[in-house]
């Protein structure tokens, strides 16, 4: 990974939806650029159930996190 790429990965906190437990994701902010919501399936770091993360890119960089179950 180079020093470029770096810059534009952040830590996001979230609480899985199953278990309540914080889980600390890296967002690629440099997506934004590309598009403006990004969704996919991560297994919780404590309970090991799937949550579906859901990035919304909004006003050049910013973004929301959220998690939800794969049932929601």
């Amino acid at each position: 990974m180079t020093e470029d790429q770096r810059l534009y990965l952040d830590e996001s906190q979230v609480f899985c939806p199953s278990c309540g437990e914080p889980q600390t994701l890296v967002i690629d902010s440099a997506a934004a650029i590309e598009e403006s919501i990004a969704e996919y399936t991560e297994d919780c770091s404590v309970c090991c159930r799937p949550m579906v993360v859901t990035v919304t890119y909004v006003n050049d960089g910013d973004y929301i996190v959220q998690a939800r179950s794969e049932n929601e």
